[in-house]
């Protein structure tokens, strides 16, 4: 069964699943599907062709599902796909995506978008992301799984940041960030590793330090970035940094962060 409250206004169309739960003066659109235990506290606007998947929380004054902002929009339809469990707090702004991007944006698991922070059309966040009080993702980014966004952050359109990555606040990123990096400084340099965040998860050590010798390489190997990735990824045995070499060599609207020489 699901719980609205009378002041809601819940149009013809919409999809709720069992035990939903909807709060004072919630407004819910005729395109809208609201999964299984997804609960609105109040003041809550979700709009356009949206899916909000199960056990997902979303605060007071959140808006979820309006159009881009994107002058180049003219009205076609689009989607904004969000996962299960996520915690999206209060004044947080999630737009549908684009035909230009793709159509979609999407959102993964286990999240948390902490108040007043923006994720734009057609951005691709994984799972498990953490997004911190007024960060701002633009348009097109790919956020994947395990990222840290810090307060009052802002991420260039199309920029990709690589699992595990964690940005320091108060950063503007305006190019790809590697696998497990650790960005900061206001205009977001390459400064090593997320260390803390790769203890945490439980990582070998024997990675931790293949990581930090690839670290080490990226920053002072000879040749351009792309190539000393190349040599690494020809001698490593590490997992995560086969992964890094992957990422830095797979398809790009941008160039990257790179270590300091």
């Amino acid at each position: 069964m699901s719980g609205v409250h009378p002041s809601a206004i819940i149009e013809p169309g919409a999809k709720l699943g069992e035990g939903v739960r909807i709060g004072p003066f919630c407004h819910v659109g005729p395109k809208v599907t609201l999964n299984d235990r997804v609960e609105l506290k109040s003041h809550v606007v979700v709009g356009g062709q949206t899916e909000i998947g199960e056990d997902t929380v979303v605060f007071p004054f959140s808006v979820i599902g309006e159009i881009p902002q994107d002058l180049k929009f003219k009205g076609e339809a689009t989607r904004l796909v969000i996962g299960k469990r996520n915690r999206i707090r209060e004044h947080v702004t999630m737009n549908t995506g684009t035909s230009g991007g793709g159509g979609v944006t999407r959102v993964g698991d286990d999240g948390l978008f902490m108040a007043g922070c923006h994720v734009a059309h057609d951005a691709q966040v994984g799972n498990n992301v953490i997004i911190v009080n007024s960060a701002a993702l633009a348009g097109h980014c790919v956020i994947e799984d395990d990222v840290i966004v810090g307060g009052l952050s802002g991420v260039h359109q199309w920029v990709r940041i690589g699992r595990g990555a964690i940005i320091g606040a108060v950063t503007m990123v305006t190019n790809d960030v590697i696998p497990y990096g650790l960005v900061q400084a206001p205009r977001g340099e390459l400064d090593g590793l997320n260390l803390v965040g790769l203890k945490r998860r439980g990582v070998a050590r024997s990675d931790i330090t293949a990581l930090r010798a690839a670290f080490q390489m990226l920053a002072q190997g000879e040749g351009p970035f792309q190539e000393r990735a190349r040599r690494l990824g020809d001698e490593t045995e590490s997992a995560y940094v086969r992964e890094i070499v992957e990422f830095i060599l797979g398809d790009s609207d941008r160039s990257f962060l790179t270590p300091e020489r």
